[in-house]
């Protein structure tokens, strides 16, 4: 009798394919801090993946508006004059423009500003970044909720 030629199964095949889910990409987002910072989280930094630590920034809005939709970051060249830097903070990147902002009629102190950022092509193949700002909502009321253990009520004889 003759040996007829046998194909072996692997583990593999008997594996049902996996079928790829469209990856969401969450939308990269920041927000400006009560002191007038506009904080990027570590996250969405690695997101727009650029250099934090080297790469400053050219910040501004669009001309002729009278209120502040959006802010435009701009990476900046190197030796370009008005270019600023990125501050590293715990778990996110700021830059600091408290007074800039307040020029522009951003409220910061008493309103919660969300942005959420949209690449964009700026010029000559320089990527910006618009910072779309989204409804402010004002901060929520401070309760004065103690905080800690509830105190024990003891009966007073």
């Amino acid at each position: 009798m003759k040996a007829t030629q046998i194909r072996f199964f692997s583990p593999l095949e008997n594996n049902k394919p996996k079928e790829k889910k469209a990856k969401k990409s969450a939308p990269v987002t920041g927000y400006i801090s009560s002191a007038g910072k506009l904080v990027f989280p570590a996250k969405s930094v690695a997101q727009l993946a650029f250099d934090p630590e080297n790469t400053k920034f050219k910040v501004g809005v669009q001309e002729g508006k009278r209120k502040i939709k959006s802010l435009y970051v701009i990476p900046a060249t190197d030796g370009q004059e008005g270019a600023f830097e990125l501050e590293k903070a715990a778990k996110s990147y700021s830059v600091s423009l408290p007074v800039i902002l307040q020029k522009s009629g951003i409220d910061y102190a008493d309103s919660k500003y969300v942005f959420t950022i949209k690449p964009f092509d700026y010029e000559d193949g320089v990527v910006g970044y618009e910072l779309l700002l989204n409804d402010q909502a004002p901060k929520p009321a401070y309760t004065g909720k103690p905080r800690g253990r509830k105190p024990q009520n003891k009966a007073v004889e």
